[in-house]
């Protein structure tokens, strides 16, 4: 807030608030971005195995993303072997999507200001000390 108490433009301007927490972690972005190239699904087997993940590991993750609604687990048997079929929910693909569009707003963000500081001057005033 400015002091007039108005509200400033720039205020929360780089607070990116379609970066959900259950996405953001680097393994359920791994396992989303994998589902999302198969709309049909993936077995754990194979999904375990393209996210570089452990049973223990995959499976956690997982159950943070059912519990959020962003995946399916489906069981059922191939001859007589169980199986677990992984894909994304509906809403889970709709709020993925969303999401990839905000980590698009913090590249371009990223980006322009790659950009801008090349061409800026960046030394520091007088009196100016690492810390």
């Amino acid at each position: 807030m400015k002091s007039d108490g108005k509200k400033d433009a720039e205020s929360g301007r780089f607070a990116y608030e379609g970066i959900e927490r259950a996405l953001h972690e680097k393994a359920r972005l791994g396992i989303m971005t994998s589902l999302m190239t198969r709309p049909k699904g993936l077995l754990f087997g194979e999904l375990r195995q393209l996210c570089s993940l452990t049973d223990g590991n995959l499976s956690r993750h997982l159950d943070v993303l059912r519990d959020e609604g962003l995946v399916e687990i489906w069981k059922g048997f191939e001859g007589r072997r169980p199986q677990t079929l992984v894909r994304l929910s509906n809403s889970g693909r709709a709020r993925f999507v969303k999401y990839l569009q905000e980590l698009e707003k913090v590249l371009q963000d990223a980006m322009a200001a790659k950009k801008e500081a090349g061409k800026a001057k960046t030394d520091l005033p007088p009196g100016w000390v690492p810390a």
